[in-house]
């Protein structure tokens, strides 16, 4: 018997459906460029998730989503939207995986509505609907089951699954947040967005549009007291900073909802609905800085703000807010007043620290004027632990019933002091007050008169403070050096707080910020990192190098910044950023045409030769590289990165150490193999960044197809056989000025010689460059490669040579 019709098409819905599960799950090549349409779904592996075509509400338009599997969850709710801004008008659409391994989603006419933006290439992309309600792209052939090509979880709308990250990468610069739907019935992004902020102590803000109107005070992940294995917080680390939750036990979403709540969501299994069981904004003192400044917001008090015990109502009509009865005056002394019960202020400038007892943080912030209050950073069941250090004015305090201590630095003269002596002998008490009294007074003008000959000491670092370091000892040299510090608030004020977008690169050093002082001027503040291969020796190096050091070829340093953890140096802003961003960029490498390549290396050579002999001490670079080379406006260059420079006095002109400090493809052979360093090792490490400012190829990466020799060992034999023209970068025009081409290279060579006495001082390579006189013939350069890949030395030892292999050089 033949199956009727209606039965032929369930069994062919069925079909399609199963086969498109097949297209998600299956490790098959094949299924590059399958499809799902209207009326299909995908159900995760245990039935959690469903992604399909919908319309919200009482709409018509259509859209892709994902919402809780209806047959577990009855109530519809739609956890993510792919099209919020582009829907269907009819039930035409197709959802489509294309070879590349993006997900595109298809009108009736066949035209692409919406994208994914997957940035990498893979020949057999697989879409998946996992369990945790993340649709995913990845490689069928990687079996890193968290190796994703493109996540729907990087791409939220207004819902926080468990798992998910919302939050900053650091890395990629992602900001991964929340956005509202215009309505019920139209997913479209709304007027509310909810962030984890990474700027001072990270905390979780609710915006409309730009304007902040509430903030969350976040501390790192823990358990949520009285609900079973639920736990919620902040994880930080050096890649990226992100709030997140886990409910291993209950369904849970948090939703930001069309009016701007933040609403966490619990499924009830009795009554088969969703239950609200907290809410972002509870009250009026929720909103944001309500209060103004030093003023307490308690929703059982009327009116709901009042200042802080020892703050006094401004006086400022255009604003509200508090100010201190009596203003600080850290000569004059200060303390602090305990505040209790409070969410704490905000947190955007602050710092913190989680090791530090609090004793050790009233501590750090005594010493620090600029600081104005200090507090736990974690408070948990067990106890409280860690520092938080706030900087400019306490804003946002509300009032709340299981509330945190707050210490606010207040003028000594405000401070409560209790004085308990026997009340039955009052001349006895007034002669113990009395010298309390002038013991106070002692001290205070001890105090007083050592402030007034620091300050005497110190006046020419200007008002921005006192110098970074105090007798610098060298092997052969000592003396004071009196450079500008920085406090650490003017510094997070000036790069907003350290945001992503401000940071310009990152080195061996750290990462490195453009800011912005009070007075307009532009600086770049190069900030220690904690995981760095640097440290504090080297940034007292760098400063004991180029803090008296004034050259138009030297960058230009203005102070520094050491304050608990934090190091930090302060230079003048370079708008082009580094040499290598133009020379190895083909595009960018346009940009710099041969007057001003030759320009430049003419700059570095000046640079060296003020270091080399022109400036009171000798000083050698070490680490001489493109990364290292700056350019201002006028791509002048500028030497910068003095961490792994070495000072010399009189006529010493060299040294070896057994430790190596440098770059690989820079580096020196008599350095890299036996220690030894000279002014000639950075007479090497120009010459290598000649010939990669002519060629625009890096040396460390350079590869010929004709043989194995690297950067150095092609351009001699292309000078050899009267080829150099070869080396010459393709983007340099052939009207360039040839002769002055043909002599940067064999100046080059004769820098990149093997031995440190053929190579010329950097007196005579400016003097070479400079004039047209004939030059000597370079001999082999360092480092020549055989067919296997490996550096070949040759370097004279007495009466016989000594073939050296080195197959892998460390760099800092």
């Amino acid at each position: 018997m033949k199956p009727s019709s209606e039965y032929s098409l369930f069994l062919l819905f069925l079909f399609l459906q199963f086969s498109f599960l097949q297209i998600c799950m299956s490790a098959d090549s094949k299924t590059v460029g399958q499809s799902v349409k209207d009326g299909e779904t995908i159900i995760s592996a245990n039935g959690s998730f469903e992604l399909g075509f919908f319309s919200p509400g009482y709409s018509k338009n259509r859209y892709v989503g994902i919402w809780y599997y209806r047959r577990y969850i009855n109530v519809s709710t739609v956890v993510w939207v792919a099209n919020r801004e582009v829907p269907l008008a009819d039930k035409l659409g197709v959802l489509r995986v294309i070879k590349p391994g993006i997900i595109v989603l298809l009108n009736g006419t066949g035209g692409i509505i919406w994208t994914s933006n997957t940035s990498r290439t893979v020949q057999n992309p697989v879409a998946q609907l996992l369990d945790s309600g993340n649709f995913v792209v990845k490689d069928v052939n990687d079996d890193n089951p968290e190796s994703f090509l493109w996540q729907s979880f990087d791409y939220p709308t207004d819902t926080l699954l468990p798992s998910m990250k919302m939050g900053t990468n650091f890395l990629t610069g992602l900001e991964v947040f929340l956005s509202s739907w215009r309505s019920n019935d139209d997913p479209t992004p709304g007027d509310f967005t909810f962030h984890c902020d990474p700027t001072g102590f990270p905390q979780n803000v609710l915006k409309k549009g730009q304007i902040q109107i509430f903030r969350s005070r976040q501390q790192f992940v823990q358990p949520v007291t009285g609900l079973q294995s639920f736990t919620r917080g902040l994880v930080m680390n050096k890649a990226e900073v992100y709030y997140t939750y886990t409910s291993p036990l209950t369904i849970s979403r948090l939703l930001l909802s069309t009016n701007g709540i933040v609403q966490w969501w619990n499924w009830d299994n009795q009554t088969k609905d969703w239950v609200i069981f907290h809410t972002g904004v509870s009250d009026n003192c929720d909103a944001y800085k309500l209060c103004g400044a030093y003023s307490i917001c308690s929703i059982e008090k009327s009116p709901l703000c009042e200042c802080m015990d020892k703050f006094v109502p401004t006086n400022t009509k255009s604003s509200n807010g508090c100010v201190r009865r009596t203003p600080l005056d850290c000569n004059k002394g200060t303390g602090f007043q305990k505040y209790s019960g409070l969410k704490l202020p905000d947190t955007k400038f602050s710092w913190f620290n989680r090791t530090m007892s609090l004793e050790e943080c009233k501590v750090m912030c005594l010493k620090n004027c600029s600081c104005t209050a200090y507090a736990n950073l974690e408070s948990t069941s067990t106890g409280s632990s860690g520092c938080l250090i706030w900087f400019g004015d306490l804003v946002d305090i509300k009032k709340i019933p299981v509330g945190e201590d707050l210490y606010v630095r207040i003028a000594s003269s405000d401070l409560d002091i209790a004085v308990s002596v026997p009340s039955q002998d009052g001349k006895k008490r007034k002669v113990l007050i009395f010298s309390i009294l002038a013991g106070v007074v002692l001290l205070g003008l001890s105090l007083m008169l050592c402030i007034w000959r620091w300050g005497k000491r110190n006046k020419q670092a200007g008002k921005m403070g006192f110098s970074c370091m105090k007798n610098f000892n060298h092997k052969n040299h000592e003396e004071d050096l009196e450079l500008p510090m920085f406090d650490l608030y003017t510094i997070m004020k000036a790069t907003d707080n350290f945001a992503i977008s401000n940071k310009l690169g990152e080195g061996g050093f750290g990462p490195v910020y453009k800011g912005r002082l009070e007075g307009g001027q532009e600086v770049a503040v190069k900030r220690l990192s904690k995981t760095s291969t640097q440290g504090l020796d080297e940034l007292k190096n760098e400063i004991h190098c180029i803090a008296k050091l004034q050259h138009r070829n030297l960058v230009n340093i203005f102070g520094c910044c050491i304050q608990g953890e934090e190091r930090m140096l302060i230079y003048e802003y370079m708008p082009n950023k580094s040499l290598d961003s133009f020379i190895f960029d083909k595009t960018h490498g346009e940009v710099l045409d041969w007057t001003k390549r030759f320009h430049i290396i003419n700059g570095i050579a000046r640079g060296l030769v003020y270091l080399h002999q022109d400036s009171r001490l000798r000083i050698i670079h070490r680490d001489l590289k493109a990364s290292n080379i700056l350019l201002d406006s006028s791509m002048t260059p500028k030497i910068s990165d003095f961490g792994m420079a070495k000072i010399f006095a009189g006529n010493e002109t060299g040294a070896n150490t057994s430790r190596l400090a440098g770059t690989y493809g820079y580096l020196a052979p008599e350095y890299a193999v036996r220690g030894l360093f000279s002014v000639k090792s950075d007479v090497f490490s120009f010459g290598v960044l000649v010939l990669e400012i002519v060629s625009g190829e890096r040396n460390s990466r350079f590869y010929y197809e004709d043989h194995n020799q690297n950067l150095l060992g092609h351009a001699w034999i292309l000078a050899r056989d009267g080829r150099s023209m070869e080396l010459v970068d393709p983007n340099l025009p052939d009207s360039c000025n040839l002769t002055e081409v043909l002599r940067c290279i064999d100046v080059a060579l004769l820098c990149v010689q093997q031995l440190p006495e053929d190579r010329p001082n950097m007196s005579s390579v400016l003097l070479m460059l400079s004039n047209e006189g004939a030059l000597p013939i370079a001999k082999q350069p360092a480092f020549f490669t055989d067919t296997h890949g490996e550096v070949f030395l040759s370097i004279p030892n007495q009466s016989s040579t000594n073939d050296l292999t080195v197959t892998q050089l460390q760099g800092r």
